[in-house]
């Protein structure tokens, strides 16, 4: 394996670097997690069967109606 010439080195890692700068540049930024209402719900599910067992069903049931509702309207929207 050769070795390059500095100068030639020098000037590809440059232009390596404005074809990364340019791309990361055009990237879109990356979507917000929008579902961490499901995980909270969930989690509430979860301590309310805990203290409750009895009544666990009624909570699961408004747990899944609720996170449904939310998935469906999140979903409508763009970015």
């Amino acid at each position: 394996m050769s070795e390059l010439d500095p100068r030639l080195r020098d000037e590809i890692d440059d232009q390596v670097a404005e074809a990364l700068d340019a791309y990361l540049a055009e990237r879109r930024p990356r979507r917000r997690w929008r579902a961490w209402p499901v995980v909270v719900t969930v989690a509430l599910g979860v301590v309310t069967t805990w203290l409750s067992p009895g009544a666990a069903w009624a909570a699961w049931l408004a747990i899944g109606v609720t996170n449904a509702a939310w998935l469906v309207v999140v979903s409508g929207r763009r970015a």
